[in-house]
């Protein structure tokens, strides 16, 4: 693919991310904590109906030591298998459905040649503080607000994985993560890659928080 065609396919896949509406953040630039409200959480199930998604809404739950689990779903199915999906914000889960379905999936067609059989996660929920990095501020899976995306399976049989192929001699997988990439910080408050620290060399971290923070 020439690079003019990869330009076109980068514009096509970023088209229709709308602007995020903004949050207050800490002392260190990142977005503070918040709990959806059920208006927030009513309106993003409308959302995942209107396109389509299948899914099944969980219980609020206060898991302690300021974990929690409000305003989520389980994915059931998004048009591409997932693995390790556990519970995630809405708003969190309409972003990646809208990730994979109108981005990843076209780009590993276009870019690699075979449709998309399934992305593979490393999980949304858990409690715990950031990796990487000094600070004690809870992770956005502390709230089931993040998911890390690890590796790509195509129907061909090729896996391409954030780990093994984020710096690949194939020009093409390395630009079809570029893209995807690109457009994930388009439809996410935080993105992070191996670009941004060790700590996330196997998988991107997507994180619906409004930060506009993509590295």
């Amino acid at each position: 693919m020439g690079v003019a065609a990869l330009a076109l396919l980068l514009t096509l896949l970023l088209a229709g991310c709308g602007s995020r509406r903004p949050a207050p953040t800490t002392a260190h630039g990142r977005t503070m904590a918040y709990a959806p409200s059920e208006a927030e959480t009513r309106a993003c199930y409308a959302d995942l109906q209107r396109i389509g998604v299948a899914f099944t809404p969980l219980p609020d739950r206060d898991r302690g030591h300021s974990c929690s689990t409000i305003g989520t779903v389980r994915l059931d199915d998004v048009g591409v298998p997932t693995t390790n999906l556990g519970a995630m914000r809405c708003g969190l889960a309409r972003a990646y459905a809208g990730w994979v379905r109108n981005a990843v999936a076209p780009a590993a067609y276009q870019m690699l040649g075979s449709q998309l059989a399934r992305v593979e996660t490393f999980g949304t929920y858990a409690c715990r503080a950031t990796i990487g990095t000094a600070s004690a501020r809870l992770s956005g899976h502390a709230i089931a607000n993040a998911v890390d995306v690890a590796a790509f399976d195509l129907i061909d049989g090729r896996r391409i994985s954030i780990l093994d192929d984020w710096r690949s001699a194939d020009p093409q997988v390395r630009a079809f993560l570029t893209t995807i990439h690109a457009s994930a910080c388009k439809r996410f408050g935080t993105v992070l890659s191996p670009d941004y620290n060790s700590a996330h060399k196997n998988h991107l971290h997507l994180e619906d928080d409004h930060a506009s923070f993509c590295r």
